[in-house]
């Protein structure tokens, strides 16, 4: 299996792969807690030096995983308080949360393809206010704080013929906006992740990186502002679901079986209905966040 790589876009799925020896635990820190909303496990991994991102291959800063085994199920008071957990790891990432400040959601991903709509579908209920701001000013809405929201998808490069990058930076640079946050699908190593988990990171995001699609890197090295990622695993590597199962029987040949399935993978067989009610619960976190109706634990 030398030439064989697991994809995973989750660090908390990397480190899980990796050695203590190999990652140099000095460099990597973890943090394990429940909040308080359901039945909710938040993992914080922070990656604080190059050598320890070199054996994760994952770039240095913080990576929060929430896990909702019922994320799922058509449960609306479920998602709330995921949405609620949500806004308030999100509003920890962001820089100078308690100020006013122009954010640019940025849904990636194809709308065509219902695994990869994630992105799309969440900045259709997105809360956005920068034209209404701009033109009226905050007596428009009866809050503290608005800060100005404005949203973009970008489409696909096989559509647009363009980077998602270039067309991210060419916004960035006439709108001006003080941080970015990118909502993707991203790809999973366990299936039981599949649809349950949420990371969000302050590191940007590489597009397609996790499907072995590597795009032009979103982050704050390139648009020069800081980038926050949001992302749900929607996706599976195939020869990671027959590795798993078949993993004593083929120690020494997987090579050979998994050659064919390295460039498949596999979602669940009710993606339309999960990425619609994920996508909304998303949004709302999103919404939450850049609004003052948070409240404090």
């Amino acid at each position: 299996m030398e030439n064989y790589r697991v994809r995973t876009d989750l660090a908390l799925e990397a480190k899980e792969s990796i050695s203590e020896e190999e990652a140099g635990m000095h460099g990597v820190r973890v943090e394990e807690y429940h909040p308080q909303e359901g039945d909710i496990r938040v993992t914080k991994v922070m990656i604080d030096t190059k050598n320890a991102a070199k054996c994760m291959g994952k770039p240095m800063g913080v990576y929060v995983t929430m896990e909702a085994a019922e994320m799922v199920e058509p449960d609306e008071g479920y998602h709330r308080e995921i949405s609620g957990c949500l806004a308030r790891e999100l509003q920890a990432l962001l820089p100078e949360a308690e100020k006013e400040q122009a954010v640019l959601v940025v849904g990636l991903g194809n709308r065509e393809v219902t695994a990869d709509a994630l992105g799309p579908q969440v900045v259709d209920n997105l809360l956005v206010t920068r034209h209404i701001v701009r033109e009226y000013g905050r007596r428009a809405y009866n809050c503290e704080k608005v800060n100005e929201v404005s949203a973009l998808e970008p489409g696909v490069m096989a559509k647009t013929g363009m980077e998602t990058a270039e067309i991210i930076k060419g916004v960035v640079k006439e709108t001006k906006p003080d941080v970015v946050i990118v909502v993707d699908a991203l790809a999973a190593r366990s299936t039981k992740r599949l649809n349950r988990t949420i990371q969000i990171t302050n590191t940007g995001i590489s597009p397609g990186s996790g499907v072995g699609n590597h795009r032009d890197a979103i982050n704050e090295e390139i648009l020069g502002i800081p980038v926050i990622a949001v992302g749900v695993p929607t996706v599976v590597d195939a020869a990671t679901i027959v590795g798993d199962a078949l993993e004593k029987y083929l120690e020494d040949k997987q090579q050979i079986y998994f050659s064919e399935l390295n460039n498949m993978y596999m979602t669940g067989k009710d993606i339309d209905a999960v990425i619609k009610r994920v996508s909304f619960t998303i949004s709302e976190g999103i919404n939450m966040a850049l609004c003052d109706s948070v409240s404090e634990e």
